[in-house]
């Protein structure tokens, strides 16, 4: 009778650790045993939801994306940084919240093997950090929505002077760039060509100009979809976005235009570190770009075509040369004296 309950208990035993290596090999992730990947996002959800499932095919690893706007998410990882939940932070509007992160010691070093070779700065569109903490895995450009029923593409504008056209009065918005990151990268970007002086002067008129200022930097494209405004400066994906879902909406590229990378970045401390540079090295790959592609965004990876008229090689002849140090030192403060000086 002993003998046959010892033998019982060595079968439980042996089955509770059949159960327990099975788990470990295979992880939350399946495949390799790579456990979960935590990603924090203020992209589109299906968007998101899509790049995670492809990832997961490929890899065999469990993506949770948690969606938020960046500021929030900056700020929850800051939050968090003594005990970080998440691996990547794909995603931020540009690159101006990534470089204002790396003060705040919640990126770590990392840089795709396929953008090694990468020039910091390409024609005057920065690709990567210099010393690593962000890689650009996508482009967008500051240009000017149009509604199609009501301009023409003749009449519409092509250079920031042309917005002052009296024939534009009362027929503009654009963000408010107290609030919107991109409406503040506008503004830095023209003083940085004409001199502070001679930009508050330019956005004192421009402002004159518009019939509405919103806080998002979206709402401007919206407003002309809907025919509130027949022009609004935004991100071209925007106006490509409405375009692609029946509104009479398009897209002019300026003259000269700011154009940033959209960067992805490792989170410093995060739990699962080889998890999330197998994500950045996804991000940059064929199927990951083709997926970038196809929701309107430039995508950086040689061999994966825009799905709208603007492509990397094509549109860095319209890059306005940025001064990242500069933007750095004066970001907060421009965003502050725009508060008091445009009324």
């Amino acid at each position: 009778m002993m003998k046959v309950k010892k033998r019982i208990l060595l079968l439980l035993i042996a089955c509770i650790m059949l159960v327990l290596s099975a788990c470990a090999g295979t992880g939350a992730g399946g495949k390799g045993g790579k456990g979960e990947l935590t990603i924090y996002s203020p992209h589109t959800p299906g968007f998101s939801e899509e790049l995670a499932k492809k990832f997961e095919e490929l890899h065999g690893t469990k993506v949770n994306v948690h969606y938020a706007g960046t500021n929030v998410l900056v700020n929850q990882m800051i939050a968090e940084k003594n005990n970080p939940k998440a691996d990547v932070w794909n995603g931020g509007g540009g690159i101006l919240a990534f470089e204002s992160a790396i003060d705040k010691d919640i990126l770590a070093q990392f840089i795709p093997q396929s953008a090694e070779d990468w020039a910091v700065v390409e024609d005057g569109i920065k690709m990567k950090h210099e010393d690593g903490y962000y890689v650009g895995v996508q482009v967008q450009v500051l240009g000017f929505a149009y509604n199609t029923d009501l301009v023409t593409e003749e009449e519409a504008p092509k250079t920031w002077e042309d917005l002052l056209d009296p024939k534009w009065k009362g027929q503009i918005q654009f963000p408010n760039p107290a609030a919107s990151g991109t409406s503040t990268l506008m503004v830095m970007s023209y003083m940085m060509k004409h001199g502070e002086e001679a930009g508050w002067e330019y956005f004192q008129k421009l402002a004159d100009q518009a019939n509405s200022i919103p806080d998002s930097g979206s709402a401007p494209t919206s407003a002309v979809a809907m025919g509130e405004a027949l022009i609004g400066i935004g991100f071209d994906f925007m106006a490509y976005d409405q375009k692609e879902r029946g509104e009479t909406v398009d897209f002019i590229l300026p003259d000269v235009t700011p154009i940033l990378v959209n960067p992805a970045a490792l989170v410093k401390g995060g739990p699962n570190p080889e998890g999330g540079k197998e994500f950045l090295e996804f991000m940059l790959s064929k199927e990951a770009q083709e997926i970038i592609a196809d929701w309107n965004l430039i995508p950086v990876h040689p061999e994966v075509k825009s799905k709208t008229p603007l492509n990397l090689a094509d549109i860095k002849s319209h890059a306005a040369i940025l001064d990242m140090d500069w933007v750095n030192e004066n970001y907060d403060r421009i965003r502050n004296e725009w508060k008091d000086k445009i009324k």
